[in-house]
């Protein structure tokens, strides 16, 4: 049976097919020539459309990670005149356009390729949806054809399964998303956390106050740093979460999930190399 040890090494090799989504030009392009006036405006419309037409209360509640007022912002809005299927839409070719430019023709084309996709969509499309909203509305939306997009997009269901079980591993732990910002910036290195660009622009009584509790509770010192209690709490979502991303790959035979290892290799490496630009 597939352990969080799975999951994990699942996450590391699919990240990087995600995040093009967000760093390359394609997916900016797209969503800019749709009428989109900012970056954010894209990434709200596209990324909420599977929810439907849904307020952005809503938005804000399965986002999680991000500060009061800020899915406000964009939804609504961001559908006024283009709807949420053509943002959806162009995601997809984006994303696909990206990963196609930055793994290059010989792997884009290749039957490894195919293969990765066939097995990484065999697990995203099999796990429950009970608990997992962003997960759920993504299972709605139909998979591509195309062996490059169909990669993406399944590597992107299981991300935001992924998601789904992280916030419930930080609502367990009562964390709250500007909190996990403050321990995932102080896991990376980066101090003071407040410095870290999820979460510099937020008000600065803001980050005092989130700063603040997470002194009274003992996750963190006088000087920003974390406890060990703070340490040991970090490391544990992250093992939740770990747990919690493995359902999928039940669906895949050991030799399957060795075999999507191996095919993803050569296409991660590419991507990371790139830095999924």
């Amino acid at each position: 049976m597939p352990t969080a040890t799975t999951a994990r090494r699942m996450f590391e090799l699919l990240e990087p097919i995600c995040l093009v989504t967000y760093s390359a030009d394609e997916c900016n392009e797209e969503m800019a020539a749709l009428g989109h006036r900012t970056y954010w405006d894209g990434y709200f419309a596209s990324r909420a459309a599977p929810l439907g037409r849904v307020p952005a209360e809503v938005v804000h509640a399965a986002f999680y990670s991000f500060a009061d007022g800020e899915a406000a912002r964009h939804i609504p809005g961001a559908w006024a005149t283009i709807p949420p299927e053509a943002s959806v839409a162009a995601r997809e070719r984006g994303s696909a356009a990206s990963v196609r430019r930055i793994i290059g023709a010989d792997l884009a084309g290749s039957p490894g390729l195919v293969r990765a996709a066939d097995l990484t969509t065999k697990a995203a499309t099999s796990a429950s949806t009970a608990g997992r909203v962003m997960y759920a509305g993504m299972r709605s939306l139909p998979v591509p054809s195309d062996p490059v997009a169909r990669l993406w997009h399944s590597a992107t269901m299981l991300r935001e399964h992924r998601g789904d079980g992280h916030v419930a591993a930080l609502v367990g732990a009562r964390i709250g998303g500007t909190e996990a910002h403050v321990l995932s910036a102080l896991d990376m290195g980066i101090h003071p956390p407040e410095s870290f660009g999820r979460i510099h622009h937020l008000p600065k009584k803001r980050l005092a106050e989130v700063m603040d509790g997470l002194r009274e509770r003992g996750l963190l010192d006088a000087d920003g740093r974390f406890t060990d209690a703070g340490r040991e709490t970090k490391q544990r979502i992250e093992a939740l979460t770990d747990e919690l991303a493995a359902p999928p790959y039940e669906a895949l035979s050991p030799a399957e999930l060795d075999e999507l290892v191996a095919e993803l290799g050569p296409i991660t490496a590419r991507l990371v190399a790139a830095g999924s630009q």
